[in-house]
């Protein structure tokens, strides 16, 4: 009876696990409320993408002369996180269309389900967290 009891429990534990991995799926608005952004799931990797915006305009600012003409609308942002098993998002980059400049990064979910993300430049605590409204369905 008691190892039932500890394969339940490991059962539940497993499948919040599963569950709580995949919860940064979604829209979210930006800080500013002018563009939508979406975060999404491409194997084991999570990605974000620019999916709606106010501004609608070009890469301008992108290093590579080559993806200057490219819209920021539809654009892959943010790419190659990977859940750390806990509650964080991390080893991922996110690219800002503002400056044409890419920064590590790493996000996590608030108590109301929206989105911190924090760009960072070597360290963690050189950077800025930014925080997007999830969009409810």
């Amino acid at each position: 009876m008691k190892s039932k009891l500890i394969l339940l429990l490991f059962s539940i534990s497993f499948f919040a696990f599963a569950i709580k991995q995949d919860d940064v799926i979604g829209k979210f608005n930006t800080p500013e409320k002018d563009g939508i952004i979406e975060i999404y799931k491409r194997g084991n990797k999570y990605f974000g993408k620019i999916v709606d915006g106010k501004d609608p305009r070009k890469d301008i600012k992108n290093p590579n002369p080559k993806l200057r003409n490219i819209d920021v609308i539809g654009m892959e942002f943010m790419s190659n996180f990977v859940f750390d098993g806990v509650d964080t998002w991390e080893n991922g980059t996110i690219y800002d269309p503002n400056t044409g400049t890419t920064y590590k990064c790493k996000m996590w979910l608030t108590e109301t389900n929206d989105l911190k993300i924090r760009g960072y430049v070597g360290f963690s605590l050189l950077g800025r967290t930014e925080e997007f409204e999830r969009i409810k369905n």
